[in-house]
């Protein structure tokens, strides 16, 4: 048969699908048998470098739903992505596939179990949300580390939510029955979602709890899901995201909460339980503090622009011209230190910081635009930045820029 182009399908959040089960030229046998880790196949084809091959039939999941590929190995060669063809499965691999018509192989059971797991946790929450709190799953995605669902809702309450897991974790308990069957879209009753096309559909089926068109891969019971924990939520658009683990991915985000909570208590030298009230408390304190600092900024800054109001010379205008360069500090601590000045009669004021390369200007009166002005200056030395009338700041590429920018007001 002659070398086919393999076209990749994506894996970000996808549409549920309702996927048909057919015949085709790749026998999908996760359909069947999720558990089957090792199999034998026979090559049908072969991509141009010979890393990329078609079987007969294959157990590893392709991208597909949401859910990642299985990974694993093919004639002893690691599997590094498996695509879906509609009608035939590419299997990609770390090195050309050897000669030969035949091939065995075997699929990480840990990758495949892990997205089992989270698969199934996902139809758990899904029914849950939809049964109980009248809440349909419009999109999911399995990633590396988390699972989400979004569902159509704009806002969800935290009672909601652990009502939820803990609705999930009862039928994980129980446990329920997960069964697999092939039925007709005509005669196929009690899914959560109707099927949007015709034809022989693979039904997934928790005991009890939900029935859905599926062509993912299951666990055999709820009690294999192990866990599940609901982590967080975020809006999207007009939907809810909501991103859960389940299994050992509950077990591992657990303990590195537990971590987490720990460090944190040694670092207060606090229970776990004090965590919180001692971060409110400090919280309080922390704002108390900058507002005391503020007022005494403000107080130096009184104290400062006195000083140097008094000493400079007005010009035949009463005005008074001021030039502060810092090597450091902050933008706010010379706009302050300018605004001290400009309230104790007519003056420009101009401040410079070295490093960014930043320059404040200050004017009393309408003899200076000082956002107008700055803003041709920075203009023609390639800066950036604006303000009013009274008060302007701004950027420039260089040391020799800042002072070409002060010159213009000299």
């Amino acid at each position: 048969m002659p070398a086919r182009r393999v076209t990749r399908q994506r894996a970000p959040v996808v549409p549920i699908e309702f996927l048909c089960y057919d015949a085709t030229m790749t026998e999908r046998l996760y359909y069947t048998d999720a558990y089957l880790r090792t199999f034998s196949a026979r090559i049908t084809d072969r991509a141009n470098d010979s890393r990329t091959i078609y079987l007969d039939r294959s157990a590893f999941y392709p991208t597909s739903g949401g859910q990642l590929f299985d990974t694993g190995t093919l004639a002893g060669i690691a599997v590094t992505d498996v695509v879906d063809e509609g009608d035939r499965i590419a299997h990609i691999l770390a090195a050309p596939a050897p000669a030969g018509d035949t091939v065995s192989g075997a699929v990480d059971w840990t990758r495949r179990f892990d997205h089992m797991q989270q698969h199934t946790g996902q139809h758990l929450l899904s029914a849950i949300f939809a049964d109980r709190f009248r809440l349909d799953t419009v999109s999911v995605h399995f990633g590396a580390t988390s699972s989400t669902l979004d569902l159509d809702t704009e806002s969800l309450s935290h009672n909601t939510l652990l009502a939820a897991e803990e609705i999930a974790n009862a039928a994980i308990a129980e446990p329920r029955a997960v069964r697999v069957s092939f039925e007709s879209a005509s005669s196929a009753t009690g899914l959560r979602k109707p099927p949007p096309r015709d034809g022989e559909l693979r039904i997934v089926t928790i005991d009890a709890l939900d029935r859905s068109a599926c062509g993912g891969t299951h666990v055999r019971s709820t009690a294999e899901i192990g866990a599940l924990l609901i982590r967080r939520t975020e809006r999207v658009r007009k939907t809810t995201r909501v991103e859960f683990v389940c299994g050992l991915r509950a077990v591992r985000a657990a303990r590195s909460d537990q971590e987490l909570v720990a460090a944190l208590a040694h670092a207060l030298a606090v229970a776990p339980a004090e965590l919180v009230a001692t971060a409110i408390v400090q919280r309080d304190e922390l704002r108390a503090a900058r507002s005391a600092r503020r007022e005494l900024v403000t107080a130096l800054d009184v104290y400062h622009a006195r000083e140097r109001f008094d000493a400079a010379t007005p010009d035949a205008n009463g005005r008074r011209r001021f030039l502060e360069r810092c090597s450091n500090g902050s933008i706010e601590e010379l706009r302050s230190l300018a605004q001290a000045i400009l309230a104790l009669g007519p003056a420009l004021f101009i401040g410079t910081i070295a490093m960014p390369p930043t320059i404040v200007v200050a004017s009393s009166d309408a003899a200076t635009d000082a956002g107008a002005t700055l803003k041709q200056v920075l203009a023609d030395l390639g800066g950036r930045g604006g303000g009013n009338a009274r008060i302007a700041q701004g950027t420039v590429p260089d040391a020799a820029a800042l002072d070409s920018a002060v010159n213009a007001f000299q």
